[in-house]
């Protein structure tokens, strides 16, 4: 009977999934944080399969030596930067990419931008120590959006602003731009005016080679004091340091983070966390219960076909 193992399920929450145990000629186990979980070794040296939680886990060299009879990798959704394909190819393991929805994350992008603009979180811990109405947050309706990256997210995200009557602006690669003119949605004359014209800025790029640290310290510098930053995507998106260094000068004069460099975060004293101007989330963007149903419903789907003998869906072939 084959082994799967779930390694970094922090909330044990795949243990919830039907679709992963309904079939019983399979064995599947979850882990939690793979370096803080007692039994992570043991039962990784005898896994036969990996699911992986997007790219919680990062699956190296260091990280290989510890499943010797590891045949298959099913990543939920796409395959991104924490998988060395190449590395797997000469061990012999097949990886193969599932299907996700843009919805959980586009919905936890809409939170964090009206909760930034509102000043929602500030009034509400402000209260619990006592105090009433200690800031004057504002409406998103007239203000600018600005998204950076304009895929199905950053899509479902313009959607939403506009319903709630803001202008949209678009940057990002010239399919981006095209596709937002044809929606009807502004795209500025440079990369330099969107910067400077968008009253929220959100990051919805993929993470490859090029956009890796695309944000810049000069592109923030270029946004107001009075703007609002908004990260869902991924952290080194942003060149490193750069974010830290353009809060302390004030532009813009807000984040709100959903990604980090180093994940997860289980220093209470981190740097990011104790910022007045800084709204931090715990990379929850596509934790909700419905994306999970649907992440690993096709990620078990993608196990049982490799396993009945047929690889036609292996990406490192």
């Amino acid at each position: 009977m084959p082994l799967i193992i779930i390694p970094d399920d922090y909330q044990s929450a795949t243990k919830q999934i039907q679709a992963l145990y309904q079939n019983s000629d399979f064995e599947v186990i979850s882990l939690g944080a793979i370096d803080r979980d007692p039994k992570a070794d043991e039962l990784l040296s005898k896994a036969d399969a990996l699911i992986l939680i997007r790219e919680r886990t990062l699956i190296n060299e260091e990280f290989l030596s510890k499943t010797p009879n590891l045949k298959l990798i099913s990543q939920t959704g796409k395959v991104a930067y924490n998988i060395d394909l190449e590395l797997c190819k000469q061990r012999g393991i097949a990886v193969v990419e599932g299907t996700g929805s843009p919805v959980a994350a586009a919905e936890l992008t809409w939170l964090l931008i009206q909760s930034s603009i509102r000043k929602f979180v500030v009034l509400v811990e402000a209260m619990k120590q006592g105090h009433w109405q200690t800031e004057l947050g504002d409406t998103v309706a007239g203000k600018t959006l600005g998204i950076l990256g304009y895929g199905k997210i950053g899509q479902m995200v313009a959607g939403y602003a506009r319903a709630f009557g803001m202008k949209v602006q678009v940057w990002g690669s010239e399919r981006s731009r095209e596709q937002a003119r044809q929606d009807g949605l502004i795209v500025p004359h440079s990369r330099e005016d969107f910067f400077k014209t968008s009253d929220v800025i959100t990051l919805h790029q993929r993470l490859v080679k090029e956009t890796t640290g695309n944000v810049t310290f000069v592109d923030l510098t270029h946004m107001k004091n009075s703007a609002v930053l908004v990260n869902t995507a991924r952290s080194a998106l942003i060149e490193a340091g750069a974010l830290e260094k353009a809060l302390d000068v004030g532009t813009p004069g807000f984040a709100a983070l959903d990604v980090f460099d180093v994940e997860p975060i289980w220093d209470a004293s981190h740097t990011l966390l104790g910022r007045d101007n800084v709204l931090c989330s715990p990379h929850i963007g596509y934790v909700t219960k419905s994306c999970y149903d649907i992440y690993f419903d096709s990620a078990f789907k993608n196990v049982e076909k490799y396993f009945s003998g047929d690889e036609s869906h292996v990406v490192n072939k």
